[in-house]
């Protein structure tokens, strides 16, 4: 894992006039790092007043890559099982594992009237930490079978919410029809990407906006009917182009007529284009960080961001630092992930939000105010350490109290907290439902088992059979129709073994309907292998310096020094680009 350097925290210092006024040492990684004047305006703002007194969160003791990583270890994003609901005993897609001994409710009951989380209330031990206290609590109230909101025919989904028929997509909104595709929103008939916003018809393509029917795209934007595309913008009837820029009917970066083009285009095989394209990618200049209409702003992936630092995949954000995966409306907010619409005064959260207010220490809370440290927690204000809340006001431990009692006590607890050293950092990892292996941790920052293990995380070593239903047949990968034509409709009725990973997968009606219309050839790879693979054409979450190898500028980059490939500053790279 990559830990950024002193002299990356002190170019943005300098850059920012944000004065470094102490350096820190992690103390899980020993990594430095900075705490800057803007922090210490930040943590003030977003400390807790009662009665008057403000109770001041400190300055972490977690350099930011290790408090992304312990956010992350709450989130399992693509791990589903079977099981049963715990309150209605029918069978259930779940993300925890049977093992696991937690009660798990279906949604329906989950969000039923039948059950009361107010009934798990407990008084607060001043004999216990707050820690174990909590854990109780969290292991008391039943669980979710998986968090899919207000969508049709989405159950083999991992948090998705107003989508429809979709399947093994995980973070997903506002779609339809999508398959086995991670962070997809207001996106239609997509299948196998990653990052995508407003596309339709895509496949295998990655962090792109506004495509249509491209197929292998990776940093496009407005392009469509177009196949192995990277860093292009306003194309259309391209194939394995780089760094093009509104243009039509061109193969690998040269211009063709209209006619030249479909003639061309029906006689290439896929292995000349993916060769050829794999060539031209190795010449295509990179920008050191890509940013749309940015201000003031280091990180990458960044749309329409001011005064943000050391964010990734982050748009319309204002005064943000430390933050990722977002793609609505933060402002003046800090170490936040996967946050979502119209969040003031975040800290440290993951998957809170929408219009969530003035609150910390929280996992998947939504439409709240003033919540510290509570998990799954719905329109509430002034709840401390609660589980599975809605629509509830000054709660601490689940139990209801009066305003005047819950601002008395609350001051008691983080006194208590500050003594045992609880009082400044997300849930201690041991809390966490799932194991490394199994969270978006290990998808963003993966360990081996003895890693895992030597860092104080428990590791999943059990694998779980598949169980193949009596009457599939199974077929080799390589033994697979080179098409998808209608003669494959008999592949619907058998299990692939993946040509890497040996693993069993199936092909669904829908699925195969959109290589047919698209004219793809059957997969064959395990869907795990191939996201694993288009996570690896992504970046990695890290800023570095190095030289533009153009202006030979001292530059931040995402890309190290030793990265191959040519990069350019952002003003070589706009010269180049547009000219």
């Amino acid at each position: 894992m990559h830990y950024t350097s002193k002299e990356v925290y002190q170019s943005i210092s300098q850059q920012t006039n944000d004065p470094i006024v102490e350096w820190k040492t992690c103390r899980i990684s020993w990594a430095e790092f900075p705490i800057y004047k803007s922090d210490l305006d930040f943590y003030d703002k977003i400390s807790p007043v009662f009665n008057g007194v403000r109770y001041q969160i400190p300055t972490p003791t977690l350099c930011p890559e290790e408090r992304q990583r312990r956010r992350l270890i709450f989130r399992n994003d693509r791990k589903l099982y079977r099981g049963r609901c715990d309150l209605t005993n029918k069978p259930i897609i779940t993300i925890y594992k049977p093992e696991s001994g937690y009660k798990v409710y279906s949604q329906e009951a989950r969000w039923g009237d039948n059950w009361n989380a107010l009934n798990y209330g407990q008084d607060y031990d001043f004999s216990k930490t707050f820690t174990d206290q909590f854990a109780n609590l969290y292991r008391s109230v039943p669980k979710i079978s998986n968090l899919v909101r207000l969508s049709e025919n989405c159950e083999y989904n991992v948090i998705m919410g107003n989508s429809k028929n979709c399947y093994m997509c995980s973070t997903t909104f506002q779609s339809e029809a999508c398959s086995y595709c991670y962070r997809c929103v207001e996106s239609n008939y997509c299948v196998d990407c990653v990052n995508v916003l407003r596309c339709e018809g895509c496949y295998e393509t990655v962090d792109s906006t506004s495509c249509n029917n491209v197929q292998f795209g990776e940093l496009c934007n407005t392009c469509s009917h177009s196949k192995y595309l990277f860093d292009c913008q306003g194309c259309a009837f391209c194939i394995g182009c780089t760094g093009l820029r509104n243009k039509q009917y061109h193969i690998f970066n040269k211009a063709y007529s209209k006619e030249e083009y479909q003639r061309l285009s029906s006689q290439l095989s896929e292995d000349t284009i993916i060769t050829r394209f794999n060539e031209l990618k190795k010449t295509v200049i990179r920008e050191g960080m890509t940013q749309v209409n940015c201000t003031q702003s280091f990180g990458n992936n960044l749309t329409d961001c001011k005064n943000c630092s050391f964010d990734f995949n982050i748009a319309d954000a204002t005064n943000s630092k430390y933050s990722y995966d977002s793609n609505v409306l933060i402002k003046d907010s800090m170490d936040v992930s996967m946050i979502g619409d119209k969040v003031n005064f975040m800290y440290e959260c993951v998957a809170s939000g929408y219009e969530g207010y003035h609150s910390a220490f929280s996992n998947l809370c939504w439409t709240n105010d003033s919540l510290y440290y509570c998990d799954h927690c719905m329109y509430c204000k002034h709840c401390f350490g609660c589980v599975w809340l809605r629509n509830q006001e000054y709660c601490i431990l689940n139990k209801q109290y009066t305003k005047e009692e819950y601002e008395k006590l609350v001051p008691q607890i983080i006194e208590k907290m500050k003594i045992d050293k609880e009082w400044w950092e997300f849930f201690d990892p041991s809390i966490s439902s799932f194991a490394y292996n199994e969270t978006a941790a290990h998808m963003f920052f993966p360990l081996s088992q003895e890693e895992a293990i030597g860092k104080g995380y428990t590791r999943m070593t059990k694998e779980y059979p598949v169980n193949i239903p009596d009457g599939i047949e199974t077929i080799e990968a390589k033994d697979l129709p080179n098409s998808s034509d209608p003669a494959s409709e008999g592949v619907l009725s058998k299990a692939i073994i993946c040509e890497t990973s040996w693993k069993p997968f199936r092909i669904i009606k829908q699925e195969l309907d959109f290589y047919r219309k698209h004219k793809i050839s059957l997969p064959r790879r395990h869907p795990d292998i191939r996201h694993e693979e288009r996570m690896k054409l992504r970046p990695k979450r890290e800023l570095h310096f190095r030289l533009c190898d153009n202006c030979h500028i001292e530059m931040l980059s995402v890309y190290n020094k030793d990265y191959q490939w040519k990069v350019y500053c952002e003003s070589c790279y706009k010269q180049e680009t547009y000219g």
